[in-house]
């Protein structure tokens, strides 16, 4: 069986391991057929000081595939279906997950690819319960995007943020993965829309996903920029990934009474802000981690209608490390998607 498998920082080899067992009571087995990228494959790969894993480890934290095998009790699956899998492990008894908010686990087991063995393998074994089927008319390659990439912002706008219609959000990398989504999903309910990007290549882009504004941010300002664009009346939603760089312009970009949601810190983990600027505008700062299974099953549910991921490009297993340090470059416009 073919793995994706990384062996020590940077140095990724495609390994021939064992295949799994036959699926135990409570399990199915899926044939992984598509692997989508994300930062936490990058920064995976670079190697976290803080992570506690052992090496080699099989990478990959969000794909889709097909039910190949089910054990004793599945009653939810069959062989041949189309399926995402949930990306923690999460217990399934705590008062949490109880209550269907999975990424709050209190005895969460680890992240699948990140600190215990991926998805990034042709076949494997999981519990049933963190299995969503995928809809008929949604292709895998597409499917592939919906644990984190989807989801995530799914969360983020609507389970925090509390993004209604009409309201006017800015959302920080655009071109990104979960950018482009968050682009979408703000225009599918009629938002305004204020985008940043790094690079002018990307600006028809953005536009074309329904962006009404695009600032490059290595030019301009950006949060000069959105103060202009909103009459100095600063925006309700700040969508927030990038970190460090942009966290305080993103809270000078807030309306009084503004909401700034952040999932990420790819620019860097540390900031000060300025609390007296904090409770006197009266900023609402939300941070954000993963989904839950509801909202994969909700971002399922808006490609099943249409609203279908930016793919930025297609590799190969083998060709995996040259698309992650493609992701390192920034130079992606959406999902890097690899192919079993």
């Amino acid at each position: 069986m073919r793995a994706l498998t990384l062996v020590a920082d940077r140095d990724l080899v495609v390994a021939d391991l064992p295949p799994p067992p036959p699926p135990a009571a409570g399990e199915v087995q899926v044939r992984i057929a598509a692997v989508a990228l994300n930062h936490i494959d990058v920064w995976g790969y670079r190697g976290m000081a803080f992570v506690k894993r052992k090496l080699p480890i099989v990478v990959g934290a969000e794909a889709s595939g097909t039910i190949e095998a089910v054990g004793d009790g599945v009653t939810r699956f069959k062989p041949g279906q189309k399926v995402v899998m949930y990306g923690a492990l999460t217990c399934g008894h705590c008062k949490a997950c109880q209550e269907g908010r999975d990424n709050l686990c209190e005895n969460v087991g680890g992240l699948i690819g990140f600190h215990v063995d991926g998805f990034a393998r042709e076949l494997m074994n999981i519990a049933e319960r963190l299995v969503i089927p995928v809809p008929d008319n949604v292709d895998l390659r597409d499917a592939a995007c919906a644990p984190i990439a989807f989801s995530t912002v799914q969360h983020m706008l609507f389970d925090n943020a509390k993004l209604q219609p009409g309201e006017t959000v800015l959302v920080h990398a655009g071109g990104s993965g979960i950018g482009t989504v968050a682009i979408m999903m703000a225009k599918a309910i009629g938002c305004t829309v204020i985008t940043t990007v790094g690079d002018d290549s990307k600006i028809e882009g953005v536009k074309k996903l329904g962006a009404d504004h695009v600032i490059n941010y290595r030019k301009d300002r950006f949060e000069h920029e959105t103060r202009k664009i909103t009459k100095k009346k600063g925006v309700d939603v700040v969508f927030e990934h990038v970190g460090a760089d942009t966290f305080n312009g993103s809270l000078l970009s807030l309306k009084r009474g503004g909401r700034l949601v952040t999932c990420g810190s790819t620019s860097g983990p540390t900031t000060t802000i300025n609390l007296m600027q904090l409770f006197q505008q009266q900023y609402k700062i939300f941070g954000s981690f993963g989904a839950t299974m509801t909202n994969i099953a909700e971002s399922l549910d808006k490609m099943a209608a249409g609203m279908l991921p930016v793919i930025d490009t297609e590799v190969p297993l083998d060709d995996v490390g040259a698309a992650l340090k493609r992701m390192e470059s920034r130079q992606v416009f959406g999902k890097i998607i690899v192919r079993f």
